[in-house]
């Protein structure tokens, strides 16, 4: 099930920004943002697809890919997903 997937997925990013310790708060809060987008995006069930949350996981994976590869090796998988169940 894709929803269970994503879930896991933002499971393991959450993990990822608890052992990072390198960012900073204003990283962590935009990540708390997008994280939170996502999972209110989740629990729509009838809406229409929404490209904002996946832009922005995307824009996201740009911004960490350097100096926070696993956050972002997170943030790749979450967008698969999202792609996966027409997010």
């Amino acid at each position: 099930m894709p929803a269970r997937e994503l879930q896991e997925q933002l499971d393991e990013l959450r993990e990822q920004l608890e052992k990072n310790q390198t960012l900073s708060l204003e990283e962590r809060e935009d990540m708390r943002v997008l994280m939170e987008q996502i999972k209110a995006r989740m629990e729509l069930e009838n809406a229409t697809a929404d490209p904002s949350v996946a832009d922005s996981v995307n824009l996201a994976v740009e911004r960490f890919e350097v100096d926070h590869p696993g956050v972002a090796g997170a943030l790749r998988n979450i967008v698969q997903t999202l792609g996966n169940i027409g997010i």
